[in-house]
């Protein structure tokens, strides 16, 4: 879809243009600044290299090779070519080449990436264990690596191929990134077209059903859903274990618990459960208050934040094993017949 301008009397399109005729480069200028913003073509993603090859080959190179949360590997291809070339076969190449690699080379390579970008090298397995949030013993990732396809355009044969792969059980993703030259300035128009976000919702169910099942059997993680009943009836479901403790908190401070309180009782999140700062600030201008925090870590949407005694609260969305049992803790201290329950879902 072009872009227009709207103004009081007209619609206007802003024409598109090539990468080239704005003199931008594929690696040193669309790669540089994805690698930094990488959440706006695939969210939930740490970057664990760029330009890796480790391998025999090494003039094959992957552009950048990220994580997701669920410990699958993404393979991100950026083409700045109008019709992506042949970078879907290229891009599954790369894909299996890397499908062996085990979390300890995972944090040697990622060691290398910040390193080679002036940042502390020793912090990689953190990094990488909070980003999964698996604070100790083995990882294993899945089995699965997902890919990234991101071009101006993509030709009809990629797409075609790519809707034959996702169909045979693979996780590929291709988005638009067309540029466009507005006074001045470069916008551009990002657009998933493969597959389409209408038609996703239930690939991904069924994908992370999947997961899963490989995760739980791989290394005891649990991704259980909850279904919840609220103060006022309301059924909340398919509730992944983030949203299903926010929920609860969020029940309960209506109730008139503290967030104090709520710390009480389960002491191990005494650090890092909450971001809070005087006022009734917007979810932003909290975050702003403590610049060692990540957006990406918190619920920190103007909606999701909690004010309470001229205070303002972000609760973080990092849970692991022990979700269960600090809910089971916080229903303990609400007033009595409160009315909320909770039920595993699927």
């Amino acid at each position: 879809m072009p872009l227009y301008e709207l103004s009081s009397d007209s619609i206007a399109e802003i024409p598109t243009v090539t990468y080239a005729s704005l003199g931008l480069r594929e690696r040193e200028d669309v790669q540089r600044v994805l690698r930094e913003h990488i959440d706006v073509i695939s969210p939930d993603t740490l970057i664990l290299a760029e330009e890796f090859g480790e391998w025999t080959d090494s003039r094959r190179r992957i552009d950048l090779l990220g994580l997701d949360r669920d410990g699958c590997l993404v393979v991100i291809e950026l083409k700045r070519s109008e019709d992506g070339g042949h970078m879907e076969l290229q891009a599954l190449r790369y894909a299996a080449m890397v499908s062996t690699l085990k979390f300890e080379q995972a944090v040697d390579v990622h060691k290398k990436f910040r390193e080679s970008r002036g940042l502390l090298p020793d912090s990689a397995e953190t990094i990488i264990r909070e980003f999964l949030d698996i604070a100790d013993g083995p990882v294993a990732f899945s089995n699965k690596v997902r890919i990234i396809l991101a071009s101006a355009d993509f030709s009809k044969e990629i797409t075609s191929t790519v809707l034959w792969l996702n169909a045979q059980g693979l996780d590929v993703t291709c988005v638009k990134m067309r540029p466009h030259s507005f006074q001045g300035r470069v916008l551009l128009d990002i657009e998933q077209v493969v597959p389409l976000p209408e038609a996703a919702a239930f690939q991904v169910a069924i994908r992370e059903k999947s997961l899963a099942q490989q995760a739980v059997a791989a290394n005891g993680r649990d991704f259980t859903r909850y279904r919840l009943t609220t103060l006022q009836g309301e059924m909340l479901t398919n509730l992944p274990k983030r949203r299903f403790i926010y929920q609860v908190v969020s029940e309960a401070i209506k109730l008139g618990v503290k967030p104090a309180e709520i710390l009480g009782v389960i002491p191990w999140r005494q650090a890092n459960m909450f971001i809070s700062a005087p006022g009734r600030l917007s979810g932003a201008a909290l975050m702003s208050t403590d610049s060692d925090r990540s957006p990406t870590r918190y619920f920190c949407e103007d909606d999701e934040v909690f004010h309470v005694d001229d205070h303002t609260y972000s609760m973080s969305n990092q849970w692991g094993t022990r979700t269960e049992e600090a809910v089971k803790k916080i229903l303990k201290i609400l007033p009595a017949n409160h009315g909320i329950r909770y039920e595993y879902e699927g």
